[in-house]
């Protein structure tokens, strides 16, 4: 690595790596230094730790040197390192899907307690991304099939990878359609339909970090001028895809639950309710049809 004579073990590669992280103001660099040195020797976490006596080599280095380079630039480590883990299972991500997030746990785990006890159930993931919800609720819910749905094809394409490696491709349809057109998509109904839409406002987005802002697609972003387009679309979609007793659970920005709920009223929804996330903002808003 510049500056310094090159790192003998995978111990002196991590340490010097987070070093150099932790100087560029990287919070979590001893870890991220580890997950970059993991994914240059093609190793899990567990066999990076049982192998930090050992030598590494100089094919090793050049590539976690070539890793290292774009986070130090600023790019995310989940896009940097190629995958990201979401409610305890290893996604393949990329720049044409939002990182996975652990708000978003919450609307996984609040649409998958909407469904306790049923049984036979067909769910949408809308807005789907890397298709992280959608296989979070497949595995949570044994007994369930689902569409995973979203208008970019690049992110379909992750979604497709991320099914095949959970095995859930005889149970997970990747669908490509506009959440704003739904009706004429022939989706049939459903008896859940979670959501994690764009809903930062547009004159907001100038001012998100960088990390977002540069490398994030804007489309998974912008919920137009004031954060709300989504909701009202798929509302207006409503009565034909959700099941009479079928729930509808979406995730919102920090102080848009209350707007969120109002339009569900509107639609005729009731049991309506929100669940915080790890900060205490109303994350996640649900109302059963």
């Amino acid at each position: 690595m510049p500056g310094e004579s090159m790192p003998r073990t995978y111990n002196d590669l991590c340490l010097s790596l987070s070093r150099r992280l932790r100087d560029a103001g990287v919070e979590a660099h001893s870890q991220e230094a580890r997950w970059i040195v993991a994914a240059a020797a093609g190793k899990g976490q567990a066999e990076l730790l049982r192998d930090l006596r050992l030598y590494t080599s100089d094919g090793v280095a050049a590539r976690a040197e070539a890793l290292a380079v774009r986070r130090l630039a600023g790019e995310p480590a989940a896009y940097v390192l190629g995958r990201w883990e979401f409610y305890g299972l290893e996604f393949v991500v990329s720049p044409e899907v939002l990182i996975p997030r652990p708000d978003t746990e919450v609307l996984v785990t609040e649409a998958a307690a909407r469904m306790e006890g049923r049984g036979d159930i067909r769910f949408l993931d809308m807005c789907t991304g890397s298709g992280c919800v959608g296989c979070a609720l497949a595995k949570l819910l044994p007994d369930s099939r689902g569409i995973l749905l979203d208008i970019s094809p690049g992110a379909l394409a992750v979604a497709r990878e991320n099914v095949r490696r959970m095995a859930l491709s005889g149970r997970l349809e990747c669908v490509r359609a506009d959440a704003f057109r739904l009706p004429g998509a022939g989706l049939g109904s459903f008896d859940l339909i979670a959501a994690n839409p764009p809903y930062i406002r547009t004159g907001e987005l100038a001012g998100l970090d960088s990390s977002v802002r540069d490398y994030e697609p804007r489309t998974a972003l912008d919920g137009g001028v004031d954060g709300l387009d989504f909701y009202r679309a798929i509302l207006s979609d409503l009565p034909p895809l959700l099941r009479p007793g079928g729930w509808i659970v979406l995730e919102v920005g920090e102080d848009q639950s209350e707007d969120v709920a109002l339009l569900l009223r509107r639609a005729g929804l009731r049991g309506i309710g929100a669940a915080p996330d790890s900060r205490g903002y109303a994350r996640v808003v649900y109302a059963k049809n």
